[in-house]
């Protein structure tokens, strides 16, 4: 019988500007309940470039200056089966979207959907609704992805992409 991962809530303030899509926490994030937990995914490393904090702080206080700044953090995925943390190993016949409907028609104040990953827009436009992305009226933008398998990427050059995300908050 196939092991379905269920993936997290979003990290989401008031209004958010940005929402950062991935596609489904690894089997790390999923082992200790924090998005991007890996220690070799450079997401957090760049939001503490992007916001001054400390790299070092506890999950949830790194959450709060992200979300402060009005960005907020989800995946595509709710749940699918995935052996590893690849995402080229998910089952389609498993997987199931998040439910954007109420999230892209609640926070009217998005402008962006900074999709974490070429993987992430694609299960996005694949498997979200038509009618849900329609909801959203703002830009999109394929960053490059976080995850220690872009290791082709190094961090700085990370790091210059995302800073676009600025522009919209």
């Amino acid at each position: 019988m196939k092991q379905i991962d269920t993936g997290f809530a979003p990290v989401l303030g008031v209004n958010p500007s940005v929402l950062v899509l991935g596609t489904m926490p690894s089997v790390r994030s999923l082992e200790d309940q924090q998005y991007y937990a890996h220690p070799r995914n450079t997401f957090w490393w760049i939001m503490s470039q992007l916001f001054e904090f400390d790299i070092g702080l506890p999950y949830s206080q790194r959450c709060e200056w992200v979300v402060k700044r009005g960005v907020a953090i989800w995946d595509v995925i709710g749940s699918c089966y995935r052996p590893g943390s690849l995402d080229a190993n998910i089952d389609q016949t498993t997987l199931q979207p998040n439910d954007f409907s109420s999230l892209l028609g609640k926070n009217s104040k998005l402008r962006l959907l900074a999709f974490n990953g070429q993987a992430a827009e694609k299960l996005f436009q694949k498997h979200v609704p038509a009618d849900d992305r329609a909801k959203f009226g703002g830009e999109q933008i394929v960053m490059p992805s976080t995850s220690p398998a872009n290791a082709a990427m190094k961090r700085k050059a990370k790091l210059a992409w995302w800073r676009v995300i600025l522009d919209y908050l």
